[in-house]
């Protein structure tokens, strides 16, 4: 689930008491200066699952970006301000 405002996203886990935590985003209007503090993991069950949230959040605007990271079996993004994460591989 996830709840927005001008002020602030929050992200909730996709299932009610299962595995992970909710998350709130606040906007702020200082450009990026510095590396991210904290760096987004997202994982989903299977192969099929971890392409079709990349090809939805290429939709919503994110772009492949390259952090050093060479060739790996996940998916590196940037959302549209810069802000780098990762769509892991099923494990």
């Amino acid at each position: 689930m996830t709840f927005e405002t001008h002020h602030e996203v929050a992200v909730e886990p996709p299932e009610p008491g299962g595995l992970g935590i909710p998350l709130v985003f606040v906007p702020v209007p200082d450009t990026k200066t510095v590396p991210n503090r904290v760096h987004l993991d997202l994982a989903g069950p299977s192969a099929a699952a971890q392409a079709a949230l990349v090809a939805r959040l290429l939709d919503l605007g994110a772009t492949p970006t390259d952090i050093g990271q060479g060739q790996v079996s996940w998916t590196v993004l940037a959302d549209p301000e810069g802000n780098e994460f990762c769509v892991l591989s099923p494990r």
